[in-house]
């Protein structure tokens, strides 16, 4: 029993000397925050990406639409004629659509599947943008001497960020000494 509490309060102190220390440092450390999505939505290039995707959204979610209604019009005819014909011919028909479905599922992951053409779309046109977006707030990290920076559009909760430390706008100068982008005076900031 001993044991027990000179355990636990052994435990107890080491924490709070911890969380001392850790308070103490934190003291010490500098923050900013950045506002991914306001950053994005002020490169033209990563709006380019964003349409060009669409497009190839669109064309393949119709190309995958028309395929489900030529499958759905072969069931119905097959439905339709189903009394009248001999056994083995509505086997020969329902394996016709189960095979057809399977080619529409398959397209269907082919194009919108985790590994499929939308992701390596969206690799080949947006993460060359992201990573000059990371490499502009690493590099004003660095230079600030920031030990974090938060993402107030991610998913992590930012309750209040006092503006003085939003450096958005400095990631867009720094992106925009390489892609040339928007100028500080013409930026938009929706809603905020």
């Amino acid at each position: 029993m001993k044991n027990t509490i000179l355990s636990s309060v052994i435990t107890l102190m080491f924490a709070g000397l911890l969380f001392a220390g850790i308070t103490a440092n934190a003291q010490q450390q500098k923050y900013a925050y950045v506002d991914t999505q306001y950053i994005l939505d002020n490169i033209p290039e990563f709006q380019d990406a964003q349409d060009e995707l669409d497009e190839f959204s669109e064309k393949w979610q119709k190309e995958i639409e028309e395929s489900y209604a030529k499958v759905s019009e072969m069931y119905q005819k097959y439905q339709a004629e189903a009394v009248l014909l001999p056994d083995d011919v509505k086997k020969k028909r329902e394996e016709e659509i189960i095979t057809k479905e399977k080619e529409v599922k398959e397209l269907q992951r082919t194009y919108f599947g985790s590994e499929g053409e939308l992701f390596k779309k969206r690799q080949e046109l947006v993460q060359p943008i992201q990573e000059k977006v990371y490499n502009s707030i690493e590099s004003i990290a660095a230079t600030n001497n920031y030990s974090f920076v938060f993402d107030k559009a991610g998913g992590m909760t930012l309750l209040y960020g006092n503006p003085k430390y939003d450096i958005s706008d400095d990631v867009l100068d720094e992106v925009g000494n390489v892609m040339q982008t928007v100028k500080r005076d013409s930026r938009n900031r929706d809603g905020n």
